[in-house]
């Protein structure tokens, strides 16, 4: 097995992370009333984590601990995507 595989792997992982991160965080959003739109969820989560945030940040004065979640599980998704990439070309 080549260290690219096993990146990209985790990368994968990683995704996963923060899918769970965006599905708590509308939970979340949909509890203090916003309706959250199914049909576009794909082009509105982007909206539903910013709401998280605000909400968040309005109850308790910092961003809650999903929203941390999902913002580190995108970058980390994205460099070992990239790293994996390269050193499956390389490798």
């Amino acid at each position: 097995m080549n260290i690219g595989n096993l990146l990209l792997g985790l990368a994968l992982a990683s995704v996963g992370w923060g899918i769970v991160s965006m599905i708590v965080m509308t939970g979340f959003v949909s509890e203090r009333g916003t309706k959250i739109n199914f049909f576009l969820y794909r082009l509105y989560v982007i909206k539903y984590v910013n709401q998280y945030k605000q909400i968040t940040e309005a109850e308790n004065g910092q961003p809650g601990p999903w929203f941390y979640s999902f913002i580190i599980a995108m970058n980390l998704t994205w460099v070992l995507a990239i790293i994996g990439f390269i050193l499956k070309q390389y490798l």
